[in-house]
């Protein structure tokens, strides 16, 4: 057994047969995106990134040669700011803390940092593995890699401090993508599916699994068009998802799934 600390909370990794903990666990809840709102979306940005704060997204896309970090107007999906990443590198995931943007690559194993307000680098920083999603409570940055496992970082170090490691009904789901802290939760997208998971971070169980597959079915033009991007608004109370080379991004509420999918077996 491995024990962590993660704030003042012990995170527990438990070595627990798959069969015995489902046994014991209730079925994970699910739900079907709801679409609340729709906004206009740049059809050839490849979204690895995505969060929201003081009314703007801020947005990192990927593919070499067409990697950037951007700031967008919420409401007329129109960028503002942008910043191109040296074509050597397949941007991924960002996240903000206190005046920097922080942002992954895909395989360089290099991060770097930026000046949330001009784009400007400031810093890189090195990590082992694949870059894939990032995003933050008011303490820790917590980072995809593709893995079962979310590693926290410390957000001024950059360090790596533990890992929590997700499963749903007691088996372990990789391909965690994009990341967004959404009410003590970790959401994150699972690629290639269109689904996004409800992580309680302090044990690593998927609490939820939303089903966006009607909006992938109105957004998908080709097999590379994932669903992969999820803000959230705290003040204002509003989720937006969207995906690689969407023309739209969505605002969305929760509905129960109207029918009993058995979602993480279709996972594991």
């Amino acid at each position: 057994m491995n024990m962590r600390t993660f704030g003042t909370a012990a995170l527990i990794i438990a070595d627990i047969g798959a069969a015995s903990f489902g046994q014991a666990q209730a079925a994970v809840p699910e739900y079907t995106a709801v679409i609340i709102s729709t906004y206009r979306h740049d059809p050839n940005a490849f979204t690895e990134g995505l969060f929201y704060l003081d009314g703007f997204l801020y947005e990192s896309t990927g593919l070499n040669g067409r990697s950037s970090i951007r700031k967008v107007a919420l409401e007329t999906g129109v960028v503002i700011q942008q910043h191109d990443l040296d074509p050597k590198y397949f941007g991924e995931g960002i996240v903000n803390w206190k005046d920097r943007l922080i942002g992954l690559t895909y395989t360089s194993e290099t991060g770097f940092v930026y000046n949330l307000a001009t784009f400007n680098p400031i810093s890189d920083f090195h990590y082992t593995g694949e870059g894939w999603g990032l995003t933050k409570d008011s303490s820790h940055l917590f980072m995809s890699n593709g893995t079962s496992d979310l590693r926290i970082l410390d957000p001024n170090t950059l360090a790596e401090t533990g890992r929590i490691h997700v499963t749903c009904d007691g088996q372990p789901i990789k391909n965690l993508n994009e990341l967004e802290w959404v009410k003590g939760e970790i959401y994150a997208n699972i690629w290639p599916t269109p689904l996004i998971a409800r992580i309680d971070p302090t044990t690593g169980h998927i609490v939820g699994l939303i089903d966006g597959s009607n909006l992938l079915n109105l957004a998908r033009t080709s097999r590379d068009d994932v669903m992969n991007g999820i803000a959230y608004d705290a003040a204002g109370d509003r989720l937006f998802v969207t995906g690689k080379l969407w023309s739209a991004l969505y605002q969305i509420s929760l509905s129960p799934h109207p029918d009993r999918a058995d979602l993480c077996n279709k996972l594991s």
